[in-house]
């Protein structure tokens, strides 16, 4: 009995041997699995492109997307010259004083891009499609359709940065902005409200209404309403209403008229200023509804047309605030 003991020992202790040496052999050479790097499939206007784990050297190929990627926290390594206040906007300069200039918006460099050896590139397809191989070449290169739809902006960038969090924080506090805005303007002006808006713009040959874009979006999401002439002109799909004849002057008409004309910093300064004087000074300006009522103002490019993105919206509704002494 106790031979019988001892054998059945053995015979266990060997079985637990080959069981442990069977389960090394099966590890040798074996390296310890590697962590998957995140990689995200971004969905935008010109395709599909992959984009793996969180970019940290990122360039900006319009204006909106500049200004977002600053809202986002990012800050580019590199940008395109701005509209005005070149080579960029003083409200961005500070944010962006370590930035690359990579050429115009509407004529990138790409080989100064190329040298900046960046992991991600915010471009849009109206500026850049005939670029846009090349540029995907340098790097993942993720596009929105057009350059003011700044909402979108922030979303494809939060996508495509690896920031969805900071972008879904970003867009919600733009809501409650929003909402709070029609709930005292409702209750401030009451039966007259909504109010018909028109967004003028004068240059030095012609005048333009903002019907769409992005100070015309902005309004309409604010509760601003257009006129049956403006409203057509959006619904055909027009972004701006170009007027070089005065004779049209009344198609500006509503109860209120947001005016930016360019600064000081725009070399047909003063060209403007004289298309400002004659169509303002004619006979047809002084009959609209904005104009004998006194509701005329006058406000900055950049936030309302020249901006683009996040930053810039919040400007322009402070602004408008400001203009109906609201309080924010």
């Amino acid at each position: 009995m106790k031979r019988s003991l001892i054998v059945l020992s053995c015979f266990l202790l060997l079985m637990v041997l080959v069981a442990g040496c069977g389960g090394q052999s099966e590890n040798v050479g074996k390296q310890p699995e590697a962590a998957k790097p995140d990689v995200r499939i971004i969905k935008h206007a010109m395709g599909e492109t992959k984009v793996e784990g969180t970019p940290q050297r990122i360039v900006t190929l319009y204006q909106g997307a500049t200004d977002a990627a600053v809202a986002l926290g990012i800050i580019p390594v590199g940008v395109v010259e701005s509209w005005t206040q070149q080579p960029m906007y003083e409200y961005l300069r500070d944010q962006l004083k370590d930035a690359a200039i990579v050429g115009l918006e509407t004529q990138p460099n790409l080989e100064e891009i190329a040298k900046l050896k960046p992991d991600l590139i915010i471009a849009s397809k109206l500026r850049n499609e005939k670029v846009y191989q090349q540029l995907s070449e340098i790097a993942p290169t993720v596009t929105h359709e057009t350059v003011y739809k700044f909402k979108d902006t922030v979303e494809l960038i939060g996508q495509a940065a690896n920031k969805e969090e900071k972008a879904n924080e970003l867009l919600e506090q733009w809501n409650q902005r929003t909402a709070d805005f029609k709930t005292k303007i409702s209750a401030k002006l009451g039966a007259e409200w909504p109010v018909e808006a028109s967004v003028l713009n004068f240059r030095s040959d012609h005048a333009r209404i903002y019907v769409t874009g992005f100070a015309g979006d902005i309004l309409s999401e604010l509760g601003f309403v257009r006129s049956e002439v403006q409203q057509k002109a959006a619904d055909e799909g027009n972004v701006v209403l170009k007027l070089t004849d005065k004779e049209s002057i009344p198609s500006m008409n509503a109860d209120v008229f947001f005016v930016f004309n360019a600064d000081g910093h725009s070399p047909d300064a003063a060209m403007i200023q004289k298309t400002y004087d004659e169509w303002t000074n004619h006979p047809l300006w002084k009959n609209l509804d904005a104009v004998k009522n006194g509701q005329v103002t006058i406000v900055d490019e950049v936030p309302w047309n020249m901006g683009g993105g996040y930053i810039a919206a919040n400007t322009m509704l402070d602004q408008i605030y400001d203009y109906y002494k609201l309080e924010k």
